[in-house]
């Protein structure tokens, strides 16, 4: 008998092994919320925990948000999927039905737990007087995006820059010239925000960075705030970045629960305020007006109602052969 036990005790750890070990969601993500999700993800450890759940691994994918999508569509088993703009999710809609058509009936706020604006960041004192979208346009200013076709940070730019020009009474063919202009002043088109902000920061490249206001505290809080300035423009379209749970994904790790557990608690207070903690405005109403002092008030404007649905968007826009490729390969 006491030869057995051992053999005993390994096979009972084995078969107990599996029972004990936390499950693990994978979060694919954009490129500018790494800082939100890291503190996103222990509060949410934490409350899970509190409410007698079982322990729970969380991994975190970053990238340009079209990229991520692309790589979710290609085989990466994302349990959630957070990204700055519907068309990424529709992706997965449209390409193996990895969520259903109406994702983003399943959560408050067409499923986006928060909004946020377009804003420059330039040089430390403006030496080029950097105020707004026209600016932007003038001689010898070099503006860093990132690229509109991999990056829904460079597609908010876009269509900020267009909806700008509407709202200043322009028609259709001049926004279109308007955003030509503009980005024909990118020196460089990189894939993703963080990219961008490498080119801009790190490198040296370019008199402006034109990305997502939470972005700037990012950038503050890894490379000091001495080196630049915030500068909010005066239209920005309304930014809503939408979650989903990859239903396809979830089902087949047996994670449902988790999954939609970890993006509801989005919209719990304490989650609302990490978000205004790291310059994401909160949808909560009462938690936005607590950090006012950190959310200037901005002209925005609703995408949808500017632009038409997103797949609309997506189509004329953005697709292969789109308006962006028309007057961008026109360099």
């Amino acid at each position: 008998m006491k030869r057995l036990l051992p053999a005993t005790l390994l096979a009972t750890g084995l078969l107990l092994a599996p029972l004990t070990q936390a499950a693990t969601l994978l979060n694919v993500s954009y490129d500018v919320m790494r800082d939100f999700y890291k503190d996103y993800n222990a509060a949410f450890q934490q409350h899970w925990q509190a409410e007698g759940g079982k322990p729970l691994q969380i991994q975190m994918s970053h990238g340009g948000s079209s990229k991520q999508a692309r790589a979710v569509i290609d085989g990466l088993a994302a349990d959630v999927i957070t990204m700055n703009m519907a068309t990424d999710i529709n992706a997965l809609a449209d390409n193996g039905g990895l969520v259903p058509k109406d994702w983003a009936e399943r959560l408050p706020n067409h499923s986006a737990p928060f909004t946020s604006a377009t804003v420059f960041i330039v040089r430390k004192g403006n030496p080029k007087g950097l105020k707004d979208w026209p600016d932007l346009l003038k001689d010898g200013v070099q503006v860093v995006v990132p690229n509109p076709k991999t990056s829904g940070n460079g597609r908010y730019t876009y269509l900020s820059a267009w909806g700008y020009v509407l709202e200043k009474g322009g028609d259709e063919k001049a926004a279109k010239d308007f955003v030509g202009k503009l980005f024909k002043q990118a020196p460089v088109l990189d894939t993703g925000g963080r990219a961008a902000t490498t080119t801009f920061i790190q490198n040296q490249i370019g008199d402006v960075l034109v990305t997502f206001e939470n972005e700037a505290e990012m950038i503050a809080r890894e490379f000091g705030r001495g080196s630049f300035e915030v500068v909010y423009p005066s239209v920005s379209a309304e930014a809503e970045p939408p979650v989903a749970v990859v239903d396809k994904v979830v089902d087949k790790k047996g994670t449902r629960k988790e999954a939609e557990a970890y993006l509801k608690y989005l919209w719990s207070d304490e989650a609302q305020r990490i978000a205004a903690n790291n310059y994401l405005r909160p949808r909560n109403p009462a938690i936005l007006a607590e950090f006012a002092d950190r959310f200037p008030k901005v002209t925005f404007f609703n995408v949808v109602k500017t632009f038409g649905d997103w797949p609309v968007i997506q189509s004329t826009h953005f697709k292969d052969g789109g308006v962006f490729d028309q007057i961008y390969v026109a360099q």
